[in-house]
């Protein structure tokens, strides 16, 4: 017959079975539950995305709820239920928005995620309380879906354009790349002829043309390069047969001859500014981003370097993308490029007297870029209207008078890349409505007609005195 162990042990084994015992009472009443959900890579809009709630338990289960969390977790949306008592499931959206399939029980499948998905989630599961069969016992686990979205468009602008060409002094250039439609902020950077272009970060715009010179700036007083001088200053056109206009023939043209002529550009403006650099450029670079309403951002990069229209004229710049919702990087390019022959249309092709005529730069022999400046002049004198030039790709002269017959017209396209000049002369013709040498420049009644019309009024005051 064995001894009974010492007090001290009873002593000592006695919290254990208590503790041991009470776990077994607790497991009677509680099951056991918990649940996770398995992290997911960022997805890119469109694809199919499957959200997996894990759990354990054994109880008996009650039911498995997924919530959509908003406005910082303040808001839980239901998505979708799972109701093991009836064995049922349903969506909580709309039937526009009902896109979750479920595919077992605790996973459901988001079959085409968009922008607006993007946000945690979690999984609701409750078990059935073991003491009183009512009381539902929950555990939850929860997932941040994050949701990429590729750039849509990409584009490259020409900053503070159009702007003249300047012969005198250097000017700074600013090349804009905008790019819309991605989610998160896209990777921005710049390539000249295919090179990518080491920039200097610029953190913040430049304040001002005197507090932010990239360069010494040289200057000239004489513009020594123009071979010939430009036909205002010269006054004669190719082996010095003076110009129509310095003595405006009196008579209207006959019907037959030309209705325009057209004189080659002049080489003044093929010229660049004797100030350009030999150094290689400064580059400087910008980016910044905005949030869009759709949750996607706008990207902004900007360079900026002293341009030099010898060496830039023709260069190609790209600007590209790099993204992690993209396969491959996405550009767009353009060629500075200085204006070259512009294409000159008058309608109508046959100006009359009286006619309103419209003169129009309609394109040029070369894509040209950035967009260029337009002035129109008169050719030793002013324009109609008196003023001593107009900006715009059209002219309009109203009511054209005889006097405007055979004047010349310059047009000078310009852009930071260069300058061209054009010219086309006005012929004009008798209108057989208006009888000859009825009207003056201003339209008004002349000659004979109107020395009649002033005795006729004179001789009825004199009339109505006596």
């Amino acid at each position: 017959m064995g001894l009974p162990p010492p007090a001290g042990i009873m002593r000592t084994m006695s919290p254990l079975l208590l503790c041991l015992l009470l776990w077994d009472l607790l497991d009677l009443v509680l099951a056991y539950l918990t649940v996770s959900i398995e992290p997911l890579p960022p997805v890119v809009v469109g694809d199919a995305v499957t959200l997996k709630c894990n759990f354990k338990t054994d109880g008996k289960m009650r039911e498995i709820v997924w919530y959509r969390v908003t406005d910082g977790g303040t808001i839980k949306q239901k998505i979708f239920t799972f109701d093991a008592m009836f064995s049922t499931n349903f969506s909580h959206m709309e039937n526009y928005r009902k896109r979750e399939d479920l595919v077992y029980q605790s996973t459901v499948r988001l079959p085409e995620v968009r922008i607006s998905d993007n946000g945690p989630y979690e999984c609701h599961v409750g078990i059935y309380d073991r003491a009183t069969r009512e009381k539902v016992v929950l555990a939850s686990g929860n997932i941040f879906l994050n949701v990429m979205a590729p750039p849509t468009s990409i584009s490259v602008l020409a900053a503070d354009t159009p702007a003249p060409f300047s012969r005198y002094q250097a000017q700074n250039f600013t090349l804009v790349c905008v790019v819309s439609g991605g989610k998160p902020a896209p990777l921005v950077y710049f390539k000249r002829d295919g090179e990518p272009i080491e920039a200097t970060p610029l953190p913040e715009p430049p304040a001002g043309t005197g507090s932010w010179a990239p360069r010494n700036l040289l200057h000239r007083d004489l513009d020594d390069t123009k071979v010939p001088k430009s036909l205002a200053a010269e006054g004669e056109v190719g082996g010095g047969r003076p110009l129509a206009t310095a003595d405006p023939p009196r008579g209207l043209a006959a019907e037959r001859g030309p209705v325009t002529e057209t004189i080659p550009e002049t080489v003044v403006s093929r010229e660049f500014p004797r100030w350009v650099h030999v150094a290689e450029p400064i580059y400087y670079f910008r980016h910044t981003h905005a949030p869009v309403s759709d949750g996607t951002v706008e990207a902004r990069a900007t360079l900026t370097w002293t341009l030099n229209p010898q060496i830039d004229n023709e260069a190609l710049f790209s600007c590209e993308v790099k993204h992690p919702a993209l396969s491959m990087p996405m550009q767009s390019e353009v060629t500075l490029v200085a204006p070259k022959g512009p294409k000159i249309t008058m309608t109508p092709t046959r100006a009359r007297v009286g006619d309103t005529v419209r003169i129009l730069v309609q394109g040029f022999q070369n894509e040209v870029f950035p967009e260029p400046l337009f002035t129109w002049t008169r050719v030793g004198s002013r324009l109609l209207d008196g003023s001593a030039e107009h900006d715009g790709k059209e002219l309009v002269l109203e009511r054209v008078p005889a006097e405007l017959n055979g004047s010349m017209y310059r047009c000078t396209a310009q852009n930071p890349l260069g300058s061209t000049d054009t010219h086309t002369r006005l012929i004009v013709f008798e209108n057989p409505n208006i009888p000859r040498g009825t009207e003056d420049s201003n339209g008004s009644l002349t000659g004979h007609r109107s020395f009649r019309l002033v005795l006729a009024l004179t001789l009825t005051v004199i009339l109505e005195l006596t």
